[in-house]
């Protein structure tokens, strides 16, 4: 299973690596020749695009080593880490593109630069991306539902930016061609705005799994669902989840009866242990830590998640 989730997360890398190669010089040559500043916008996207796929695919590969002493749980979160660089180096293009855009844009206006129409080589190439990014992006949002890899994610949100941003950058040349110079710059400030939107919400979906989240309301909710019943556990004290990659691994502290032996409470919690891998998805390892209950009521989610956010403290002067 972890092998096809492999192939398939690199297949979508290597898919758009190589698209947007041909992509890059084609767009960057006739934005160029074809006098089309929107067309070169997404010229400049698409390069980006090759930069960033790059180091993605170095990524993935990495990613995919085995757990060893010093990565116990192997070294998923390199994904997330890749997912970072993509955000990164989507911001960036965007603030060159929209720069460029609308430095272009007021030399027009201000008639201190050339307001010719583009050629119509430049509208069939920005047609031609608007196919191709739009095939990209349904087929790579069903390959990132299935892998549940974040870079292959976020590339899919990269390509639909890049249909969109073609739309606009077609609409663009079309209108200037038509006496409407202006408005094929105009089109490619629009398309850096859509670059700099989806740059950021990759930053911050990746951040939130490198910083750890605290476990979800759903996630808690579903734990507590699948123990509840077990016998013996009295309460769900707290609970810790964190990401590694695609995979889980949570932490629980269950409340048991203090006349218990600790042979009837190591039992209680293998149970827990194989009731939460079982029934939470990608749930890769889960620790269970028990002690006697604070009482004989179970504590309400809001508890739970509360406990949860607290910070870890450590006793800096431990004593001798």
């Amino acid at each position: 299973m972890t092998h096809e989730r492999d192939k398939k997360s690199l297949l979508a890398v290597n898919l758009g690596l190589g698209v947007n190669i041909g992509l890059s010089a084609l767009k960057t040559l006739f934005g160029i020749l074809g006098h089309s500043p929107a067309l070169l916008a997404e010229g400049i996207n698409s390069t980006s695009d090759v930069a960033y796929y790059v180091v993605a695919s170095i990524f993935v590969r990495l990613a995919n080593k085995p757990a060893d002493e010093e990565h116990p749980y192997g070294h998923r979160q390199l994904e997330s880490i890749a997912a970072l660089v993509v955000g990164s180096f989507i911001v960036t293009t965007a603030v060159a593109v929209f720069w460029g855009s609308v430095d272009k844009m007021w030399d027009i206006i201000a008639g201190t630069a050339d307001s010719e129409g583009a050629l119509d080589i430049a509208l069939w190439i920005a047609l031609l991306t608007v196919g191709i990014k739009l095939f990209l992006t349904v087929y790579v949002r069903k390959l990132g539902q299935e892998t549940k890899n974040p870079v292959v994610e976020a590339m899919a949100y990269d390509h639909r930016n890049d249909l969109f941003s073609a739309s606009a950058a077609s609409l663009g040349i079309f209108l200037g061609q038509r006496g409407l110079a202006w408005v094929d710059p105009l089109a490619g400030a629009l398309v850096a705005l859509l670059i700099l939107r989806t740059g950021i919400y990759i930053l911050r979906e990746s951040s939130v799994d490198l910083m750890d989240a605290v476990p979800s309301r759903e996630l808690t909710e579903q734990t507590c669902r699948l123990i509840q019943d077990v016998p013996g556990v009295l309460q769900l004290e707290e609970l810790q989840a964190h990401r590694f990659g695609p995979h889980i691994v949570i932490n629980l502290t269950i409340g048991v009866d203090g006349t218990l032996s600790v042979q009837e409470g190591n039992d209680i919690a293998h149970q827990v242990e194989a009731l939460v891998c079982r029934g939470l998805a990608n749930v890769r390892r889960v620790h269970v830590h028990y002690h006697p209950a604070r009482s004989d009521r179970p504590m309400t989610i809001d508890d739970i998640l509360a406990e949860s956010r607290k910070p870890v403290l450590v006793d800096e002067n431990p004593a001798a």
